[in-house]
């Protein structure tokens, strides 16, 4: 039942709840935005209005880690795997993609959000290339609030990209087996510019990882609920981060 149904209305978490405690909020959260489809079939509609209304909640999402003074946030967009889903799904959501992309950013400039898109970029079509591109070099200087959009992104595949840079340099004579390190190795992924996650977040109640930045969540906590992707709001988005502050981070550590 939604609040509208029990004849009443919450007002809109704005400011940083004060059961929240601002010293500790995560720094940078990742998010598996996963149950468009369930959603939308749940209405009787088409997956794709899923889809557009996702992302809605990623805009209302953006706004809140800059309300609450979250620095990072990075989203699973479209995985190496999603080009097996039917064709025109997959022909909707790059065009959503790019549409997006186009008539967001000015916002995005105005709001001082910096956006960055990691994956193999250049297997998607050329008109969505060149969107990216603009974004990427418009919001470079911007600091309020740092957004990665996974695309075409697959952690394994990351990882053997990595993998591949180093044996490289170490071809060349330009490093030792032995130089490599946790560092080193981070230095190549496409993450490298930005701070490991600290929490990732999972909609829909699916209870794994799907591929998603294996290397770089070793030590995120993890918070996974069954609200579907479209219905997570900033109030959901505050339970999350409830939940968040109850964990004690001891990094392997007593």
């Amino acid at each position: 039942m939604t609040n509208s149904q029990r004849g009443t209305v919450t007002q809109p978490l704005l400011a940083l709840p004060g059961d929240l405690d601002p010293q500790r909020l995560p720094q940078h959260v990742a998010v598996i935005m996963d149950g468009n489809g369930r959603w939308a079939r749940q209405r009787h509609l088409p997956r794709v209005v899923g889809h557009q209304q996702g992302v809605e909640t990623l805009k209302e999402l953006l706004r809140c880690c800059r309300d609450w003074g979250i620095a990072h946030l990075t989203c699973y967009a479209f995985s190496t795997e999603n080009w097996g889903r039917p064709g025109l799904e997959v022909e909707f959501l790059l065009t959503l993609f790019e549409r997006v992309l186009r008539q967001e950013l000015q916002d995005l400039m105005r709001e001082q959000v910096r956006i960055e898109f990691v994956g193999q970029l250049h297997a998607l079509p050329q008109g969505l290339q060149t969107q990216i591109s603009e974004a990427v070099a418009l919001t470079r200087h911007h600091q309020r609030v740092w957004l990665t959009v996974a695309t075409n992104y697959g952690g394994r595949q990351e990882i053997v990209r990595a993998c591949q840079a180093l044996a490289q340099q170490v071809q060349k004579g330009e490093l030792t087996p032995e130089e490599i390190d946790e560092t080193r190795f981070a230095q190549q992924l496409y993450t490298s510019s930005s701070p490991d996650p600290d929490l990732l977040i999972r909609t829909s109640g699916e209870m794994r990882l799907s591929n998603f930045l294996l290397w770089q969540i070793a030590y995120a906590e993890l918070y996974v609920t069954e609200t579907l992707w479209p219905d997570f709001d900033r109030g959901s988005f505050h339970q999350a981060l409830i939940a968040f502050q109850q964990r004690h981070r001891r990094f392997g550590r007593l």
